[in-house]
């Protein structure tokens, strides 16, 4: 008798990671996204400071219509309206994980860093991030900055936010409060 070992010829199993959800909430309503598996650090790191309630609290502190909104600095929990914000983090950055399939497409969820010559390894900032608002996106910083998921539903929700009056610093005049959780 022969034993043939049939393994051989048994595929090997795919496995496909599951792509995180969140869901963002304001007042102005609900924008729910995911996370992409392309950009490992950045998601692992959003999970992280969503699980940990981080975000929780935080404003929008920067809205330019026809560009983006930026959320994510610690410092707008207990922020005095008018004061400067955009400085502040968990205490670290992010290498950079550019993605040419990843662009700057409306309701992409892209890392906010340090420009210029302070920052040349494009390292993204551990906390704060924005989301595209413009139409056609804002394809000059892809590959400059690193995209790390999408909007997929909610879109009307970022321009709502983008068109609150602001101050010459771009702050929301009247706070925009965010909370964000995973999707199970």
């Amino acid at each position: 008798m022969v034993l043939i070992n049939l393994s051989i010829f048994a595929q090997p199993k795919k496995t496909q990671q599951v792509q995180k959800k969140f869901v963002i909430h304001t007042d102005y309503g609900d924008m729910k996204g995911i996370l992409y598996n392309e950009t490992p650090k950045h998601r692992d790191n959003f999970v992280k400071l969503v699980k940990s309630g981080y975000y929780d609290g935080t404003l929008f502190h920067r809205v330019i219509p026809g560009f983006m909104i930026q959320g994510g600095d610690p410092d707008s929990k207990t922020a005095k309206p008018g004061q400067m914000l955009g400085m502040g983090g968990p205490g670290y950055t992010i290498p950079a994980e550019f993605n040419t399939k990843l662009l700057h497409k409306k309701g992409a969820l892209a890392a906010a860093r340090r420009g210029g010559p302070s920052n040349p390894e494009k390292a993204s900032s551990g906390s704060q991030f924005y989301i595209v608002e413009a139409e056609k996106g804002t394809h000059q910083l892809d590959n400059d900055y690193t995209v790390f998921g999408e909007i997929t539903d909610g879109l009307e929700v970022i321009s709502k936010i983008a068109a609150v009056p602001r101050d010459k610093s771009d702050r929301p005049l009247k706070d925009v409060k965010m909370t964000i959780k995973l999707v199970e």
